[in-house]
């Protein structure tokens, strides 16, 4: 081969050995592309046995999934313990169960006192029967919290005329000053109408469902309402400039996170 050689001149040589090269990285090629179709072939041949021992257990094992012997290809799951760690999630288990339950508090006092305050109405409930031959020991007070719903009622002022003898005249008692004049709300009404709104938020339409409720002929609609509040709001316009004087008095003032100095 080598006197072979010596007979080709540069020209060939080089020629010779690019073909050289070139079928080397063909079979190099062929070489790596039959060994990726073994790998393809051994993983179809582990899928085909997988399938035919599939199909053994349909055919010849027990029908519920339960049954069913593992995959020998599937790891196992952690499911089985050990006797030891059984027993003692037994132990464990019966000791919740036998949970004793705690006593209460001995330092709790009950239910706090109803404030002193209140108006008390006593109702004394004696034993039924024949007492006299019996003493009281003593006695035993239960309290309870009751409400008296508003009470309307209708204040009338009865006002006498007195005519002089002498016919110089006539005099009759006077009437005293009400908030809103020829109005037949009291100032007690409208005072509870105005809390009822600004302070526990109750819409004059649900106050005028009360007045209903209670068969007082007030206006269906809130227009009559409406105009007592508006005209009750006027007599606190010196309480609210009061506030508004004493509020810019201060050197600072601060509202809604906003701050400003004057």
């Amino acid at each position: 081969m080598e006197a072979l050689l010596e007979n080709y001149s540069k020209t060939e040589l080089i020629a010779l050995a690019k073909e050289q090269k070139k079928q080397a990285s063909t079979l190099q090629n062929k070489v790596a592309g039959y060994e990726k179709k073994a790998v393809e072939l051994a993983d179809e041949i582990t899928y085909l046995k997988y399938r035919i021992e599939q199909l053994k257990r349909i055919a010849y094992g027990q029908k519920r999934e339960r049954f069913e012997k593992p995959d020998h290809v599937q790891s196992a799951l952690p499911f089985e313990m050990e006797e030891e760690q059984k027993k003692e999630l037994t132990e464990e288990v019966v000791e919740k169960i036998t949970y004793e339950r705690r006593k209460k508090n001995p330092n709790h006092q009950g239910r706090k006192p109803l404030p002193e305050h209140l108006p008390v109405e006593e109702i004394k409930i004696y034993p039924e029967g024949d007492l006299s031959q019996m003493v009281c020991i003593g006695e035993e007070i239960t309290d309870e919290l009751e409400c008296e719903p508003a009470r309307y009622y209708i204040k009338r002022y009865i006002r006498y005329k007195y005519a002089f003898k002498t016919g110089e005249g006539v005099l009759i008692g006077k009437l005293p000053q009400r908030p809103i004049d020829k109005c037949i709300a009291g100032p007690g009404l409208l005072a509870s109408i105005l809390v009822d709104k600004y302070a526990d938020h109750l819409p004059l339409y649900r106050q005028v469902q009360r007045f209903k409720r209670e068969n007082i002929p007030i206006a269906p609609t809130t227009t009559t309402i409406e105009g007592w509040s508006k005209q009750s709001l006027d007599f606190l316009q010196i309480l609210y400039d009061h506030l508004v004087k004493t509020t810019k008095s201060k050197g600072y003032l601060q509202a809604d996170e906003l701050r400003s100095t004057h």
